[in-house]
């Protein structure tokens, strides 16, 4: 799967979007990213840039997002459903997805909750709050967005 070292994970998604470009075949992780990073042409370019990618800080302070961090929570999420797991999350995004007319609009939505959820959970250190992560994305449609 995805690997803890930064250059290592990065090198996964440059790699998968180097071998679409090429045509080459991809493995079922790499096809996801590539779907992925189909829906978000303002990565490509980060990615055909290895060299000044890898090891590029991301600063949220500079209004800066992280690609790579945004493309594993996209990542995370399709597991998260794929799984049903915190359980009830597959029927949360299904409903956010009609709700919104775009399923790719819910898994942003629900990318705001999980990022919400893991800064509790490391600010406060306690356990993962499934139920409040899932009141979270039953309450998205109704947030409004720009």
């Amino acid at each position: 799967m995805l690997s803890a070292d930064r250059q290592t994970h990065r090198r996964i998604f440059i790699q998968a979007w180097r071998k679409a470009r090429q045509s080459e075949p991809l493995e079922p992780l790499e096809r996801q990213i590539v779907e992925i990073l189909q829906r978000h042409p303002e990565y490509q370019g980060l990615l055909e840039t290895e060299d000044a990618t890898l090891d590029k800080d991301f600063l949220p302070q500079q209004g800066e997002t992280n690609p790579f961090l945004h493309l594993g929570l996209h990542l995370a999420i399709l597991e998260q459903i794929s799984i049903d797991q915190p359980a009830g999350i597959r029927q949360g995004y299904l409903d956010l997805a009609q709700g919104l007319g775009d399923a790719h609009q819910a898994e942003h939505r629900i990318m705001e909750c999980l990022a919400n959820a893991l800064w509790r959970l490391q600010h406060d250190q306690g356990p993962f709050d499934e139920g409040d992560y899932l009141a979270c994305i039953a309450a998205a449609k109704s947030r409004k967005h720009p």
